[in-house]
């Protein structure tokens, strides 16, 4: 599943090419990746022409594109009468814009193309605009989706219980330390619930712990404040390394906006790389299952936690 960096890739290449356009056309080709819409493929596509996307935003693994205010919309659409409402009308007491809120799932695209090039095989929903290009939704194994959230501009209520990342400029480092070092589960599911810290999957989890010589199994509360703190630091360093070098592609599912792929996987030390030399100390990495996935970790970096004692 795409991570953080892989989400702010694709949020930074639609900020490039859809800012500023307008929506002309929506074709919804497969009625599952609009299924959390309430209304269906016709309300979905209803509540999207004619709007403006004025701008990308992000938090975690979810991205969404602001939209000019629909009251906005009507009255432009409406001819002079609704050009001296909208001027007679002061901005702050405007409802919120709303916004097309966007999750890849597992193998989500988001690609701008132009109209004219062949359809992808995957191909869910294709958004005209008034561009040389369109928006399109390519999802092989559809569990990602599309939605209109009503006046989440700012920040859809639907991803509202949802932590900041730790690339937001506003993450509170010293609230995200204490609330880890109180909770007793291993520090790697900690790092997975977005709930606490949002944006970190299972690669960038187990590369932050390789750099770090934690284990995931390390109860959080066993943590000390220098080491919780040292951890949130390679949280960062591995995510804008992998930004730098345009996320991480195993295959063909994760893509930009162009359909490229990132190159961070060539920099990975433990995720993926079972029965490989740990790169810091030779030793074998390991994976183990976990949570209905895999993880990585070099067993003698990283050593397993003792047991807590029973009394």
């Amino acid at each position: 599943m795409p991570e953080l960096p892989e989400v702010e890739v694709v949020r930074a290449g639609l900020e490039r090419h859809v800012t500023g356009a307008t929506i002309t056309s929506v074709a919804v080709l497969h009625d599952r990746p609009v299924r959390r819409h309430p209304g269906g493929a016709t309300s979905f596509a209803a509540a999207l022409t004619g709007r403006k996307v004025v701008g990308t935003r992000r938090r975690g693994k979810y991205l969404w594109l602001p939209l000019d205010n629909s009251d906005d919309a009507e009255r432009v659409s409406g001819g002079d009468s609704g050009q001296q409402a909208a001027r007679a009308t002061p901005p702050d007491t405007l409802p919120a814009g709303d916004a097309l809120l966007v999750h890849l799932g597992m193998s989500g695209q988001l690609l701008v193309q132009p109209p004219h090039a062949p359809a992808e095989r995957h191909l869910r929903v294709r958004i005209g605009l008034d561009r040389a290009w369109e928006l399109r939704f390519v999802d092989q194994r559809m569990f990602g989706g599309l939605s209109v959230s009503a006046g989440g501009a700012d920040l859809p209520p639907e991803i509202a219980h949802i932590a900041r990342d730790p690339l937001d400029p506003l993450f509170d480092d010293t609230e995200f330390v204490a609330r880890l070092r109180r909770r007793t589960a291993g520090v790697k599911r900690l790092l997975l619930d977005q709930g606490l810290i949002s944006g970190i999957g299972n690669i960038y989890a187990d590369e932050a712990l390789w750099r770090s010589g934690l284990h995931g199994e390390r109860p959080a509360d066993r943590l000390t404040r220098a080491q919780a703190i040292e951890l949130l630091r390679h949280v960062r360093e591995v995510m804008v390394e992998a930004l730098d070098q345009g996320g991480t592609s195993f295959d063909s599912l994760y893509v930009n906006v162009n359909g490229e792929s990132g190159y961070f996987d060539r920099a990975l030390h433990a995720y993926g790389r079972e029965d490989a030399p740990c790169d810091r100390c030779g030793t074998a990495i390991r994976r183990v299952a976990f949570m209905n996935r895999s993880s990585y970790f070099c067993p003698r970096c990283q050593p397993a936690p003792r047991r807590r004692r029973v009394v």
